[in-house]
């Protein structure tokens, strides 16, 4: 199997690229990111990629699974509209030229509450996201739902950080157990095991399938 990762760098990318470099099924794994991070990792081969002017790294988004961990904040971006570029913009725009290039699985890792209705900014732009994914000729499609990430960023974002602490106390009350944290390294295998795994053409996994690894 040939991986293509985009957003290597972040929490879930960083997790996702090790644990790709652990399985002999997987032969090669591609990296697209905004900038070089991954020390030198057997079976990777890091690109980075202007997200501008993506035509000139199609040639990179092909092989049998593309992998779409990339995000970003507000606070990171500067705005919502900006947040949205990176969320949505960018993350559409690769996965249709990987679907151009005729990459049959799609992996992307989305949120807990995604709505394209929703009144929540980034819930809503998870959710159109998501819809506008839905419409391409992609064989599968696998959409993994986590909520709150646990692991190491670098660097640290200080309300995720408070988050760790907190959030757990208050998910086993009825209706927030939806929301309760997971560890990166989780998301990750359940991101390799959906590509073992056949399932439906579209398939969503919430939390606590993605717990059920």
């Amino acid at each position: 199997m040939k991986a293509v990762v985009l957003g290597a760098t972040g929490l879930i990318g960083t997790s996702l690229i090790r644990h790709l470099a652990d399985q002999t099924a997987c032969t090669s794994v591609t990296s697209l990111s905004r900038r070089r991070q991954i020390a030198n990792i057997d079976k990777v081969d890091e690109q980075v990629i202007d997200f501008d002017n993506l035509a000139a790294h199609a040639a990179h988004i092909t092989g049998d699974v593309l992998f779409s961990t990339l995000g970003t904040t507000k606070a990171q971006a500067g705005s919502i509209a900006a947040q949205k570029i990176v969320d949505v913009d960018y993350q559409f725009n690769v996965a249709k030229i990987a679907a151009d290039n005729k990459v049959p699985h799609y992996v992307l890792v989305s949120s807990s509450g995604a709505n394209a209705a929703s009144r929540n900014p980034y819930l809503k732009m998870k959710g159109e996201l998501e819809d506008a994914v839905k419409q391409l000729p992609f064989e599968r499609i696998s959409i993994l739902q986590p909520s709150l990430l646990l692991g190491p960023r670098q660097p640290a974002r200080k309300g995720e950080v408070i988050g760790q602490f907190i959030m757990p106390l208050f998910t086993w009350l009825p209706g927030l157990r939806k929301y309760r944290p997971i560890h990166c390294d989780m998301v990750a295998k359940k991101m390799w095991r959906v590509c073992e795994d056949r399932s439906d053409a579209i398939a969503t996994y919430r939390l606590d399938e993605i717990f059920d690894t």
